[in-house]
């Protein structure tokens, strides 16, 4: 037996439950109750402001069922990263690798563990962020740290130490979590519904489209056409990040059972519940509040207002918990799927060695744990919602180039096994294409506060690259002298 056979591999245990689970749990986190609020500060109107989702949701549906030709094609842990090393080269997937460990997932994980600890905080005020435990200044920086940045390293710490166990352990915590917030918020929009106010709903949608800029003194500001497409990009900034982590489930295909088969039907299951979800929530959201109310929730917080007119006084705590569910279930799920990439990557040379071997129990335990102390940095920083301000103009430019991939590698290799092909095609990926890349041009354009921070963090890879390629030949070397 050789040093390779002796070594744990990655085992086929999760089923097409599991995976939609995955996709549906890593989607939902604390986005859906915060994002709208800023949407609608940005478009002003509530027909804009199901627009922007429903773009959303048909961007997510379009790429996620173009992957499945690509997850058929390459069932192997890694998913994203696999498939742009397959379709351009190692520096492109890198890249992508790069900006996936640096902030991409790291930054989701900090901000959805310190969102569980915000709203924790309903139900342990002493937990909240505004509770400071430690300040004091390193140079011209004030660095303070709270209660609730130590609820969230203790969360991910937590969640890391039990993925570190086995994939079946972290898949039980997924599926009971998933299905919980599941029927969790299908009964937010079911007893939403129910309590729609008549002449809420007829307030906010007459003139539905007329699009606008609501400040929160309750002023409007009108829009050229040009500018309007701004905003409409930089609406679009809450809803993609709310989507996105669908692709999740690609990066564990090494452990998915006909994965030819179940992860396409994941993706396409998983982000088709969420999209139906994200709509019908924000359709509650304009039925049961004023615009203005929604444009200026309490720290953006917009389904706690809305739950406090649908259940009352205790609707603070029934969204709380729901969030808690919500936040830990998704944490779970991206701290599940991120390290197989980080594992993928050290295979090809590209990542810390040791991120390349898998434990007792058959999961990358290295990658997984400083994926923790990134995301726990992040968390101390502060700087997570700056970072993950960057993240969504950096997300589309990869989401782009993926499924141009197909393109390339429909010609590449025409031969190729394709068990699954791209629905649509060529149509509904070029249709993607485009959008996700106007979407990069407008949010360039307007909002480069975003975008210039994301685009260093990907450039800042390159260099990287080529000095991980040239210790990485060296270690060949030294393993195999000619």
């Amino acid at each position: 037996m050789t040093k390779d056979e002796s070594q744990p591999k990655l085992k086929a245990s999760l089923g097409l439950l599991d995976g939609t689970m995955i996709v549906a749990g890593s989607m939902i986190g604390s986005g859906i109750f915060i994002v709208s609020a800023d949407i609608i500060r940005n478009v002003g109107s509530s027909g804009w402001l199901i627009a922007v989702w429903l773009i959303t949701g048909f961007m997510t549906l379009t790429a996620a069922v173009s992957y499945g030709e690509l997850s058929a094609m390459f069932p192997k842990a890694g998913g994203q990263y696999v498939y742009l090393k397959e379709a351009y080269n190692k520096l492109i997937a890198f890249l992508y690798g790069w900006s996936f460990f640096a902030v991409i997932q790291t930054g989701t994980i900090a901000a959805v563990g310190v969102a569980f600890s915000k709203f924790t905080a309903y139900l342990i005020p002493s937990v909240s962020e505004d509770n400071i435990l430690f300040s004091t200044m390193v140079g011209s920086y004030h660095f303070k740290l709270n209660a609730a940045q130590c609820v969230s390293i203790v969360l991910i710490i937590l969640l890391t130490a039990i993925n570190t166990r086995g994939v079946k352990t972290g898949k039980l915590i997924q599926n009971t979590f998933t299905l919980t917030k599941l029927a969790s918020l299908f009964g937010l929009i079911i007893f939403g519904i129910i309590m729609i106010k008549g002449d809420v709903w007829h307030a906010n949608w007459t003139n539905a489209w007329d699009i606008h800029k609501l400040n929160k003194d309750n002023s409007v500001a009108p829009y050229t056409v040009v500018a309007a497409l701004g905003a409409i990009a930089g609406a679009m900034v809450g809803s993609i990040f709310s989507s996105d982590a669908w692709n999740n489930v690609t990066f564990i295909a090494g452990e998915m059972k006909n994965p030819q088969r179940n992860i396409g039907l994941s993706l396409f299951l998983g982000t088709l519940i969420v999209t139906v979800i994200y709509v019908s929530v924000n359709l509650v959201y304009t039925g049961v509040l004023p615009l203005h109310d929604i444009a200026t929730a309490e720290k953006d917080r917009v389904a706690v207002s809305a739950s406090q007119v649908i259940f009352g006084h205790i609707g603070t705590y029934v969204i709380a918990v729901m969030i808690m569910i919500s936040t830990f279930g998704c944490n779970n799920g991206l701290i599940l799927a991120g390290a197989r990439v980080y594992y993928t990557m050290a295979k090809d040379g590209l990542f810390f060695k040791r991120t390349g071997t898998l434990n007792k129990n058959a999961v990358p335990s290295f990658g997984l744990w400083i994926q923790c102390l990134v995301a726990c940095v992040l968390c101390l920083s502060g700087q997570y919602g700056d970072l993950l301000d960057m993240i969504s103009l950096v997300v589309v430019i990869f989401y782009v180039l993926t499924i141009i991939g197909i393109y390339i590698l429909r010609v590449k290799r025409p031969d190729a096994d394709r068990p699954y092909k791209a629905f649509g095609y060529p149509v509904l990926p070029a249709i993607y294409v485009i959008m996700g890349i106007t979407f990069c041009i407008l949010l360039l354009a307007y909002k480069p506060e975003y975008s210039r921070g994301g685009l260093v963090i990907v450039l800042s890879g390159i260099p990287i690259y080529y000095i991980t390629k040239y210790f990485s030949k060296d270690d060949e070397q030294i393993e195999s002298p000619v």
